[in-house]
């Protein structure tokens, strides 16, 4: 089964947060897209995302207590990746090598470490490939032919 890592942007719209008037549409989107690949991939979190979106739902006003709850739910009931040294490192060389934002560079470093095959993330750059991990932004007007096929399977 293919292995499919969510970045916390993903994560933000499948909980349902808006911060702009687009953004209902995409929560609609997520969690549509999020459906169908429960039954066709793994879905994996870095934990990194996890932490990054504790801060987005606290932004959007959600009580602590409500947002650890959420947060607790993705953590339980999908896969995590967790960050090493080794997680790191590689995440440094993607900052330098690629001029990546060092938090994307560690979201994808733990996305390959956990042998993910696409990453979907809308602040990243579609189709930049990196040790087998395909980045696809799944808000897209024209959706990436990887996402498209493993969709096809369901």
């Amino acid at each position: 089964m293919q292995r499919v890592a969510l970045d916390t942007n993903f994560l933000a719209y499948l909980a349902g947060v808006e911060r702009a008037p687009t953004d209902a549409e995409k929560v609609s989107h997520a969690r549509r897209l999020f459906s169908k690949l429960a039954h066709s991939a793994s879905l994996i979190v870095p934990v990194q995302t996890l932490g990054e979106l504790f801060v987005v739902l606290s932004r959007a006003k959600i009580p602590a207590d409500e947002a650890r709850s959420i947060i607790l739910e993705f953590n339980q009931g999908l896969e995590t990746s967790d960050s090493s040294v080794a997680t790191m490192n590689a995440a440094l060389d993607l900052v330098v090598d690629h001029r990546l934002q060092y938090w994307d560079a560690l979201i994808l470093s733990a996305s390959a470490t956990a042998r993910a095959t696409l990453l979907l993330s809308e602040d990243m750059q579609d189709g930049f490939v990196w040790r087998g991990v395909t980045v696809v932004n799944p808000f897209a007007a024209s959706p990436h032919r990887k996402l498209v096929a493993l969709l096809d399977q369901t």
